[in-house]
């Protein structure tokens, strides 16, 4: 027979991962053809023959998935199979019926045939949403296991931006240089450098078979640090999951995170102090429906300004996290919170300000108002978001990203970060739930 003709529809992340788990080596599928969303300037790149194997001497193309139709047609394709993330369950159905107007099947692919098996134990920290702070709680959790004197490798969901794929199959990352040597985004960074500065071996890349195996070799305990809404590449050992209050409901209607809530051991709910007790009861009865035996845990992510007496009657640029904005729909950050709480005059509108990309981003995302979105996924962009800042007319610029924004933007304005950490809420802790978690593993014999 012949075999099953596939598209799979990605975002350049669980996309790679689903094929190299699933449909590499498979005589059963052919993959005729990647498309990307989400990211720009993915199309017209090519899955490369050295990471797709026997099957594709000449590698997979990739495609804007726009053209969608137009692939579907030329490639003669059988099924579609979805596979990125953070998606309300409407977009889900309405691509669905999409792509099934168009003839072929649409799947997705559960945890079964794509979660890898590791040696060592694993604990996830994943998210209903992105920029629901799964950062600062796997930065924590990292931080207080290496204070056990564990050695902790973080696997980080995959972000390989950089053309190259080759050279992005398995990256290890010790220092902050590595990020400089593997070409990283400002989105990469963002993820990366909180860990790396906090003494954590982080790895990422495109082959997760390999940085397991890398990583194992190095580690006590793996954690797997999500991306998105995205459920784990590999087995977990002890599912944590972050729920956001401020945007309460979307832990039952976006895919796929309502697949970590239904199965996380652990729920973080961050944010209760910007909350409104509405909005969190609204959280929690979710979280009793679909999953009643999960520990939960309430958290924060107070904020930390060196000088924040700068902030007071100024007129402030307000710099955030850029996928918490776009496609995480937030309509503010870290940094327009510390604007408010010490007291700037104004937040300047940078969209008249905005070149290029940036610009662009403003159109794509209607929702974005007096924020900036540090947007930087190439050179490119990442020098129109340095255009973008310095053309601004301001007093004083509020850096919300988890990096140092200056090591690659030369900002002219005068500047000053905001940071932010979890902090849990009474009892139970993270560590309340993971010690014991660790003395079953046989991980605390000697402490």
């Amino acid at each position: 027979m012949e075999p099953t003709r596939v598209i799979i529809m990605g975002a350049a992340g669980r996309d790679f991962h689903n094929f190299n788990t699933y449909f590499r080596d498979n005589e059963n599928y052919e993959v005729v053809a990647f498309t990307a969303t989400q990211i720009p300037d993915i199309e017209g790149r090519v899955y490369p023959k050295e990471l797709a194997g026997k099957l594709y001497p000449k590698g997979i193309p990739i495609y804007d998935e726009a053209k969608l139709p137009e692939v579907i047609e030329k490639t003669k394709a059988d099924v579609c199979v979805l596979s990125y993330s953070d998606l309300p369950f409407d977009y889900v159905m309405h691509l669905a019926s999409k792509v099934m107007a168009l003839g072929p099947n649409f799947w997705m692919l559960g945890k079964k045939k794509t979660s890898l098996k590791s040696s060592k134990p694993v604990i996830s920290v994943c998210a209903i949403r992105t920029g629901c702070g799964k950062s600062q709680t796997t930065r924590k959790l990292a931080v207080s296991l290496s204070e056990l004197g564990l050695k902790v490798v973080a696997c980080r969901h995959p972000m390989p931006y950089d053309p190259d794929l080759n050279s992005q199959a398995c990256q290890r990352y010790g220092s902050l240089e590595d990020l400089d040597k593997y070409r990283c985004t400002i989105e990469e960074r963002e993820e990366y450098e909180p860990l790396i500065t906090n003494g954590i071996t982080l790895y990422a890349g495109v082959d997760y078979e390999h940085i397991l195996r890398e990583a194992e070799k190095e580690a006590d305990i793996i954690i797997w640090d999500g991306g998105n809404n995205d459920f784990p590449f590999f087995k977990s050992d002890l599912e944590i999951v972050v729920v956001d209050p401020l945007r309460p409901g979307h832990e039952v209607s976006y895919y796929p995170g309502e697949v970590n809530l239904r199965t996380a051991d652990v729920i973080v709910i961050n944010k209760m102090v910007s909350a409104s007790p509405e909005d969190i009861t609204t959280v929690r009865k979710n979280i009793a429906k679909y999953n009643p035996k999960a520990t939960v845990i309430d958290a924060a992510s107070p904020l930390t300004v060196e000088g924040w007496e700068k902030i007071k009657g100024k007129r402030v640029l307000v710099v955030e996290d850029g996928p918490t904005l776009t496609h995480g729909e937030m309509e503010y950050g870290a940094g327009a919170v510390a604007a408010w709480k010490f007291g700037a005059k104004e937040l300047v509108d940078p969209r008249p300000y905005a070149v290029g990309s940036i610009k662009t981003t403003y159109e794509k995302y209607s929702h974005l108002g007096t924020i900036l979105p540090a947007m930087g996924y190439g050179k490119k962009q990442i020098e129109e978001l340095e255009k973008t800042i310095n053309a601004v007319d301001c007093d004083l610029v509020l850096v919300g990203t988890p990096i140092d924004l200056g090591r690659i933007v030369n900002i002219k304005h005068e500047a000053v970060r905001v940071k932010y950490d979890l902090q849990e809420i009474g009892h139970p802790t993270l560590m309340d739930i993971v010690k014991p978690f660790l003395e079953k593993k046989g991980l605390l014999k000697d402490a």
